[in-house]
């Protein structure tokens, strides 16, 4: 029986980074189903039960990578991305009382995601590769052929968002934003395998 490799030292336990990373996500999730349909009058003005986690959302998540910035070093692009328009469009769902705002988030996200993309390959550059800092073993080309999927794939997702916020229930919405926004990546990139194969780089580069 193999023994389990210990945590280097400075770095975090996998089970801590993990909390750190899915923690405010879970959270999230569980004060929404406690505080759903309930409204609370706060400073004179009433607000739902959506916008008042959505309100406690934002310093939960700031702390959440705070935290795994102090304890690693670093925070990747893609959180710090994701962090700002939290606090950005979650300051504004708050100060306006509208939830529309918070909705809305994934669609600019994506979308800005996809638009930066498809800038990078009419450049003849793939800025995925800059993001990811190399953690993908793929050749020039494989990563040229990831970014095109990918830009196509964070489009759609924007898309999604859109018809699914203006379309159904808050309920629907969490759970969307919550479990089928992260289902819907790990099955893009389970589904790239073939990519991955045929185009791994060489351990020597």
């Amino acid at each position: 029986m193999s023994e389990a490799k210990p945590t280097p030292p400075g770095q975090p336990s996998p089970t801590l980074k993990t909390v750190l990373e899915l923690g405010p996500i879970l959270a999230f999730l569980a004060a929404y189903v406690w505080l759903r349909g309930e409204s609370y009058a706060i400073g004179g003005r009433e607000y739902d039960g959506f916008i008042v986690v959505t309100g406690m959302f934002i310093p939960v998540l700031a702390i959440s990578n705070i935290t795994l910035w102090r304890l690693t070093g670093r925070v990747s692009r893609i959180q710090l991305v994701t962090l700002v328009m939290v606090v950005v469009f979650g300051a504004l769902t708050v100060w306006l009382n509208d939830e529309r705002f918070f909705k809305m988030k994934s669609t600019i996200v994506f979308g800005l995601f996809g638009v930066l993309l498809w800038i990078g390959l009419a450049r003849g550059q793939s800025w995925f590769r800059y993001v990811m800092e190399g953690l993908l073993p793929l050749t020039d080309t494989g990563w040229m052929i990831l970014t095109r999927r990918l830009a196509w794939f964070f489009i759609a997702m924007a898309v999604a968002n859109e018809i699914i916020w203006r379309n159904f229930s808050t309920d629907v919405y969490v759970i969307w934003d919550t479990f089928g926004q992260a289902g819907s990546m790990f099955a893009f990139f389970m589904s790239q395998y073939r990519l991955f194969e045929a185009h791994q780089a060489d351990p020597a580069e």
